[in-house]
């Protein structure tokens, strides 16, 4: 079966893989974008428990770390970081 004759491929600059923004030019800005979205969208889903006064302190802030920050950081540690960023 031949693909490359019945297959219309999109050419786009930008593509979402496993949760990760992907650029046609290798620069991570679209990767920063989307972490920050994403930890935005977590604190606003913890933020009744996050300012529940019946909680700790610490157990806000642990939570605070295991949820919004750890979704925020996922993957940049292959994001390729240049001078510029």
């Amino acid at each position: 079966m031949d693909i490359g004759a019945s297959a219309n491929l999109e050419v786009v600059d930008k593509f979402c893989y496993l949760g990760d923004m992907l650029s046609v030019d290798g620069d991570v800005d679209a990767s920063v974008d989307t972490r920050i979205q994403i930890g935005w969208n977590k604190f606003r889903q913890l933020v009744p428990l996050l300012t529940n006064r019946d909680i700790s302190l610490i157990r806000r802030g642990m939570l605070y770390s295991s949820c919004v920050r750890s979704s925020m950081l996922h993957g940049s540690e292959t994001w390729p970081v240049r001078k510029e960023n």
